[in-house]
């Protein structure tokens, strides 16, 4: 089996349709079907039903296709590492982004390690919270910031940045005359919100705080990104929710951002890495990101919340 075959499978997998998929890859149907018989052949399995109506992986497929992109993702992850030490760098950290991480923390931490060891690479990917979960317990990623906290016994999410949670109101609202607004006159109006299959982390953490009122929420839209949630909330389209954090950087006129009432938990955003000791440079980016000072602040407090 080669890597050609499984760059024919995977388009056709995808495409669901020998057609598309060879257009895609630029070659005719006929050698593609060849191919994909060989790889069939080859492995010994059927990896899709062919009928006059459509094409559909089989069981065998699906495995395979989850393999196939863990392999090429390998391979591009070599080639980048290569392409890197040709560079000039003697080490590579690969993190993982979910939630929306505040650009201001970021843009700090990476900083901080070009300052203190600009011959490590810092690789970054955004992804989505089950992708780096996957990612890091594959070995693909080193670690990952989101703000999603089950992660199963391989991995330790550890608890990091904190930031109070904000509604964003449009700027000539009713809702303006609070100066921190009760949940209770929020779900009162639309709301747009987050996708919860991009932002999962911060769906979990939003539904904690949504589900303390007793009421039917009116749900205007759901949004992968927090740059069209604003443009919506300025528009009038409903109220959203964030962190103070991300919302300061964005710094739109038409929407004003107001805390909640009553003080709710705030989002967290959590560091997640497999659970094991990590390499001398990886744990130096651990305490970049989460220094032991400040871990040993945060236990102090949650054995006090945990006592009381």
């Amino acid at each position: 089996m080669e890597l050609r075959h499984l760059r024919c499978f995977i388009a056709v997998a995808e495409e669901l349709h020998f057609a598309r998929a060879a257009a895609r890859l630029h070659i005719e149907q006929s050698p593609l079907s060849r191919i994909i018989k060989e790889l069939e052949y080859r492995l010994g399995v059927q990896l899709f039903e062919r009928t006059t109506r459509r094409t559909r992986l089989t069981w065998a497929g699906e495995v395979l296709l989850e393999e196939a992109r863990r392999i090429f993702a390998v391979v591009e992850q070599a080639q980048a590492s290569v392409k890197s030490a040709a560079a000039g760098f003697r080490g590579r950290i690969r993190v993982a982004l979910s939630d929306g991480i505040p650009q201001t923390r970021l843009a700090a931490l990476l900083a901080q390690c070009r300052e203190e060891e600009p011959e490590v690479e810092i690789c970054l990917s955004e992804v989505a919270v089950s992708e780096q979960l996957k990612g890091l317990d594959d070995g693909l990623f080193d670690v990952g910031l989101a703000q999603y906290e089950e992660v199963g016994e391989r991995l330790i999410a550890e608890p990091v940045w904190f930031d109070p949670v904000v509604v964003t109101v449009p700027s000539r609202h009713p809702l303006l005359t609070y100066k921190r607004i009760p949940l209770e006159e929020v779900v009162r109006y639309p709301l747009v919100l987050c996708d919860p299959k991009v932002c999962e982390g911060f769906w979990n953490q939003l539904q904690r705080i949504l589900t303390t009122v007793d009421t039917q929420l009116t749900i205007a839209d759901q949004v992968p990104t927090l740059d069209l949630m604003m443009a919506l909330v300025a528009a009038g389209y409903g109220l959203g929710f964030s962190g103070q954090a991300r919302i300061t950087e964005l710094n739109n006129p038409d929407v004003v951002a107001r805390p909640l009432a009553g003080c709710p938990a705030p989002l967290t955003t959590y560091l997640i890495r497999p659970r094991r000791e990590p390499a001398e440079q990886l744990a130096r980016f651990i305490d970049r990101v989460n220094p032991p000072e400040t871990r040993t602040l945060l236990g102090s407090t949650l054995t006090q919340q945990e006592i009381a």
